[in-house]
């Protein structure tokens, strides 16, 4: 984290923090303020958030953009922005009113109208309720017909990975993705390897229980499929499959399994068939390897939302931020 909390800090972004009265975000937020990692909006009442102010004895929080969505004299400009954007799915102008005064919507459409940069959410949230607002205001990019979610695991073996470094997607969006859809996760988690978190050379290995032919089956020719269509979106890339998760992290295994293979045995960006698998893999190795697992970091927007787990610590909010401002300042190149 140190190099993107440098990255950030050389060039801070304005993300906003949807949930400004939940106790651990506005503490991050302080931290955040301090350290000039981000230019920071809060949303939510400015009474509670001056309690937890005094309460926490925070002294950053002053420099911090609050704005109150129930009370927000910008809220007919934000309106018009949202039925605009969503009148031909059936919301009226009435409707918009009342969901900009929901801060997820309103933290998304900050974004969209070039009020903010970025956001980050989910302390105090389900997943479906960050992600939501932001397919519908901010949309994925051209090419992307879904976003993914992405882990950064760190482990404590520096061999394996990068450096002990894995990235694990999708563990957090999509639960049964098509062929098509599992090749862009595979792109897109090769781009946010290299241009998120600095792999030098990203090796994508797409994850199936065959390696190379060793079983047949309509899951494992998805796999294959998705193989295929990752390696023609992204030829610069280097993605395998279909690969055991051994194959692919595992020199010698590979060499039996899928010899002559540019990924297997030193894989370090692992996609996964499905939500099912990746959500197991990363939480058991998160727990039985003592990893530390940094997101999910959602992939395919065009400006940064990212969700935090319910049971994330302040520390884990300001390391997100902190990534959210690198996505930011890339989106921007």
């Amino acid at each position: 984290m140190d190099g993107i909390i440098s990255r950030a800090k050389s060039n801070p972004q304005r993300i906003v923090l949807p949930e400004g009265t939940e106790e651990r975000t506005i503490q991050a937020a302080d931290i955040l303020i301090e350290k000039g990692i981000a230019k920071i909006t809060l949303l939510g009442n400015k009474a509670e958030i001056e309690r937890l102010v005094a309460k926490f004895g925070l002294k950053n929080i002053d420099k911090a953009t609050i704005i109150d969505p129930k009370n927000n004299p910008e809220s007919q400009k934000y309106a018009e922005l949202l039925f605009q954007l969503r009148q031909k799915k059936g919301m009226t102008f009435e409707t918009a009113l009342e969901y900009v005064q929901k801060p997820m919507y309103l933290g998304c459409l900050l974004i969209k109208n070039g009020d903010a940069d970025g956001e980050v959410a989910g302390a105090g949230s389900y997943t479906s309720e960050v992600l939501r607002p932001a397919l519908q205001i901010i949309k994925t990019k051209p090419g992307i017909t879904r976003a993914s979610g992405a882990f950064l695991m760190i482990l404590n073996d520096k061999t394996c990975g990068y450096e002990g470094k894995l990235l694990f997607a999708d563990c957090a969006v999509t639960p049964d993705p098509t062929a098509e859809q599992l090749g862009q996760i595979a792109v897109c988690s090769g781009r946010t390897a290299k241009n998120i978190y600095g792999f030098p050379e990203p090796r994508i290995a797409i994850l199936s229980f065959s390696t190379k032919g060793s079983a047949r089956h309509e899951k494992v020719n998805k796999v294959i499929e998705a193989t295929k269509i990752a390696q023609a979106l992204a030829p610069e890339l280097k993605i395998d499959g279909e690969l055991q998760a051994d194959a692919a992290i595992d020199a010698l295994v590979a060499k039996s399994k899928a010899p002559g293979s540019e990924v297997a045995g030193s894989a370090n960006v692992l996609v996964f068939p499905s939500l099912n698998v990746g959500n197991i893999a990363y939480k058991l190795v998160q727990r039985l390897a003592k990893a530390k697992a940094i997101g999910p970091l959602l992939q395919g927007l065009l400006a940064p939302v990212n969700d935090l787990s319910r049971g994330c610590s302040v520390n884990d909010i300001v390391d997100l931020v902190a990534i959210t401002v690198v996505q930011a300042i890339e989106a921007k190149n």
